[in-house]
């Protein structure tokens, strides 16, 4: 598979700390990549670096052959427009309902009317299974499951090729987290994305990852199926991979609970 992602030598830092240096990553097309890492390895900053919302001090990132940190104007915005991405709290517009929300996009971007936009927007909030009521809705009427749907369905407003999730599964309970997994895999394959993901979820990328890269030292240092990560000789991926949680998401039963003595 040819990879629709390319970073190469990323450096990240802000002040005097580093959070990446000469990071290395290629998302594929058509996969599920699971990134993983422990607190402060900088992989909501490596997400955002990707969507261009934050520039490095060095490296090079490349969406679709095109170089991110040199385009401007209107191509450096067409290549925003082949990504979607949903924030880990959804990020939706307080005041805008769920319609409006998705509607905006197509307006601002696509230069639909009002009207089309709507009715596109009736169809997005379908396709992510929330029904047709929720358009109607303020965010804050919503609950966390929905919010997550309607954030799903703003991010594949303008037909993305490249879906980019920030801990989708977050404050979910397992029934919708299993649920919301299903949906991810089940638009994969019915609209032919490519999805980087991160996420602390290991029941997440057992169900639906085809690949996983686990960032740690700065860089990721190592990324291949979840048997080859899970087998790295490495103390994180161990306990993350190997402890109660991991062994529970590897047997589908879940965790042991310690009792107070």
């Amino acid at each position: 598979m040819s990879a629709v992602i390319e970073v190469r030598g990323l450096r990240n830092q802000f002040g005097s700390q580093i959070v990446h240096e000469n990071l290395e990553l290629d998302l594929l097309r058509g996969e599920i990549l699971g990134v993983v890492g422990g607190s402060g390895t900088g992989k909501s900053v490596l997400l955002r670096t990707l969507v261009g919302l934050n520039r490095p001090q060095a490296g090079s990132v490349h969406l679709f052959g095109q170089d991110l940190l040199t385009l401007a104007g209107e191509p450096r915005l067409a290549l925003a427009r082949r990504l979607g991405v949903l924030f880990q709290q959804g990020a939706l517009f307080s005041s805008l309902t769920v319609s409006e929300n998705i509607a905006l996009p197509l307006i601002e971007h696509a230069g639909l009317s009002r009207p089309d936009a709507s009715r596109l927007a009736a169809l997005k909030i379908a396709l992510v299974g929330l029904p047709a009521s929720a358009g109607a809705k303020y965010p804050s009427e919503l609950s966390g499951g929905m919010i997550k749907r309607a954030a799903l369905a703003r991010a594949l407003a303008l037909d993305p090729a490249i879906l980019l999730l920030d801990e989708p599964t977050a404050g979910l309970d397992p029934i919708s987290a299993a649920a919301f997994d299903a949906l991810i895999l089940t638009l994969r394959d019915a609209l032919g994305l490519t999805v980087f993901m991160v996420t602390h979820d290991l029941d997440t990328l057992h169900a639906i990852s085809d690949r996983i890269a686990v960032l740690a030292g700065r860089r990721v240092l190592v990324s291949g199926t979840l048997a080859q990560v899970a087998a790295t000789d490495d103390p994180w991926v161990r306990d993350y991979f190997h402890g109660p949680r991991g062994r529970a998401a590897a047997s589908g039963q879940p965790p042991p609970r310690t009792h107070p003595t």
